[in-house]
């Protein structure tokens, strides 16, 4: 990776105002390079630049925007190990998960290219004789896209293949804490056949640069995945002037074990739904709520496979867990542990922070049982590698246990009962529902989102995202 980690506004690199040192979590030595920081300023020429690019993008025909996606998701997936290294060094998720994420990324440029050329619009007839009415799907203009540190490719890719796809100019603010990935992916797209402004590239602060921009009356929608907290300031200041917002926020998402689960199967899907990625995902399964009848054996089982579990540094071969992002997530994963303890959870396996070869944010994969639903640590979003085990009497409470909460991104179940799995898709609250399989992992080209506090405004992904990055427009003719 080049040393000049400038940011990208209207076609060219640009130093910030300041820089921001990104280090290795696996070792904090490494340090992985320096990156600009944006000014107040520099958002609004980005902003001014995006108004001509998205004018210009929007007028280029379709073969020309589908050429660029493919060519974008072409390099991702060619560059996939390269790009994922990159990935788990600054991020921390294990090799695998990085390539996999990097390669994951160049398939939605694929699929939203493939969009491009599926834009078909309505004709339908009117009341009045002789007038046909037409909805055209148009661009809806500037779009601000600020992404979270635990998915640093794939939830930015998940918002700007789109919102290239559809006309729009993208300003994309990554978190701060992982820009590496964010700058190899606007070093990919600056050399696409873009109009100048079409894509700008703004690190900073979420204090500097991202209230600069959802407070901006001259962007025309924001899209944002990340804290709760966050997204009601995001919807707050977005209302304000009108502009179009889509929040993906909180989430307590629960796995129920029915009586009847093949629990082999139950404790994969549990492993990879608390664990995987270090437990850092909105769509973790922090809860574990299991009926009585197999509680004992499901917990000996899950002890037994986090007993076989090597936590190290990501870029080793081997490591099932990497570190967390930075020590201030590894203090509020140790801060919740103890409040857990306080209120009364047994800790049945891990909740200590680990010393390896490198100086790193380690810390073992944690279990408690003996919890209520009612605890602060089933209440609150942890992102850490920390799941609780609630038991239940049966599905009945089970379903009742797994609805209450604030949250509502994605729950599942684990059953051979063709009669509880219907019951459940119909009965659990949540945006996604998963049967037999784990509450984390889903496909690109389908919706994406939850209820409650978990999102707000359209869905994203598949063919959905067209509701947040168009407009439409209803044209009435007379011959």
């Amino acid at each position: 990776m080049s040393q000049d980690h400038s940011l990208y506004i209207d076609g060219q690199w640009i130093a910030g105002s300041d820089t921001l040192t990104n280090t290795n979590p696996s070792d904090l030595s490494d340090v992985i390079g320096e990156f600009a920081q944006a000014s107040t300023e520099q958002v609004r020429d980005a902003i001014l630049a995006a108004q001509r690019g998205t004018r210009e993008w929007a007028k280029s025909g379709l073969e020309a925007r589908y050429g660029v996606l493919m060519a974008i998701g072409d390099e991702l997936i060619a560059r996939k190990d390269e790009l994922g290294r990159l990935l788990s060094r600054e991020e921390g998720k294990t090799l695998a998960e990085g390539a996999g994420e990097v390669y994951r990324s160049g398939q939605f440029f694929h699929y939203y290219a493939a969009e491009v050329l599926r834009q078909i619009d309505d004709r339908v007839d009117s009341v009045r004789p002789g007038v046909e009415v037409e909805t055209r799907r148009e661009p809806a203009g500037v779009v601000g896209i600020i992404s979270p540190w635990n998915f640093p490719l794939a939830t930015a890719v998940w918002k700007i293949a789109p919102a290239l796809a559809f006309g729009n100019a993208v300003i994309f603010k990554p978190a701060n804490l992982v820009p590496a990935s964010a700058w190899a992916l606007a070093e990919i797209i600056s050399r696409q056949d873009l109009p100048a402004g079409t894509f700008n590239l703004l690190m900073g602060s979420g204090s500097q640069v991202g209230d600069a921009l959802i407070s901006s009356p001259d962007i025309d929608a924001v899209s944002f995945t990340g804290s709760l907290e966050v997204g009601r300031r995001v919807a707050a200041a977005t209302a304000s002037n009108l502009v179009k917002c889509q929040l993906e926020m909180g989430s307590k998402n629960a796995l129920i074990v029915a009586d009847d689960a093949n629990l082999d199967l139950a404790v994969e899907a549990a492993f990879a739904g608390a664990y995987s990625g270090t437990g850092q995902k909105c769509t973790a399964s922090s809860r574990l709520i299991v009926t009585e009848a197999v509680h004992d054996a499901f917990v000996e089982k899950l002890i037994s496979k986090l007993k076989t579990i090597k936590v190290g540094n990501a870029l080793e071969e081997g490591v099932h867990l990497g570190p967390v992002v930075d020590s201030r997530q590894l203090e509020s994963n140790l801060a919740w542990i103890e409040r857990g303890k306080k209120d009364g959870a047994t800790l049945a396996f891990g909740g200590e922070r680990l010393e390896r070869d490198t100086d790193g944010f380690y810390m073992a994969p944690t279990l408690f049982t003996d919890t209520r639903n009612d605890m602060a640590i089933n209440r609150e979003e942890v992102f850490g590698p920390i799941a609780c085990v609630i038991k239940v009497k049966d599905y009945e409470e089970a379903i009742t246990t797994l609805n209450d909460t604030n949250f509502g991104l994605t729950a599942g179940i684990i059953t051979d009962s063709l009669k509880l799995a219907s019951d459940f898709k119909a009965r659990a609250e949540t945006g996604c529902v998963m049967v037999n399989l784990a509450t984390a992992g889903t496909d690109y080209h389908v919706p994406f989102g939850g209820r409650k506090d978990s999102s707000f405004g359209p869905r994203e992904q598949g063919r959905y995202a067209r509701e947040f990055y168009t407009q439409v427009k209803t044209c009435y003719v007379k011959a």
